[in-house]
């Protein structure tokens, strides 16, 4: 131990200042979130099939974050699946609305979508 290190303390190795893994840090809690209402999620379809599977999500009143970029250059299939989400948002109430070029948020019952942007005031 040097002068140094009595001045400004120990060097701290392998961490990376100002990073968590979030990964780590939920399972650290030991299950905090699971008092929560809602949950929001980020989902990516690869195919028809995987609609089922997310639509039961939203169903269970969970906000979907969708990611569509694997099909995005399959127009007729993305079509298909935009249609079936509108449908299902309808049945139950939600909404469902663009974010970019391939993210898509499906929400359930009681959950709308604002179209407008947020700014800040700088």
């Amino acid at each position: 131990m040097g002068i140094t290190s009595k001045i400004f303390g120990e060097k701290k190795t392998g961490t990376t200042e100002g990073y968590i893994d979030l990964e780590k840090y939920a399972d650290a809690q030991g299950g905090t979130t699971s008092g929560a209402r809602m949950h929001v999620a980020i989902g990516d379809i690869q195919r028809y099939e995987d609609l089922k599977e997310l639509c039961d999500y939203v169903y269970g009143g969970n906000v979907l974050i969708l990611d569509f970029s694997a099909i995005s250059d399959q127009e007729v299939l993305l079509k298909r699946v935009t249609n079936e989400l509108k449908r299902m948002t309808d049945d139950i109430g939600g909404d469902v609305a663009g974010i970019g070029s391939n993210l898509m948020i499906v929400s359930p019952s009681g959950v709308k979508v604002e179209r407008r942007k947020i700014r800040g005031k700088y």
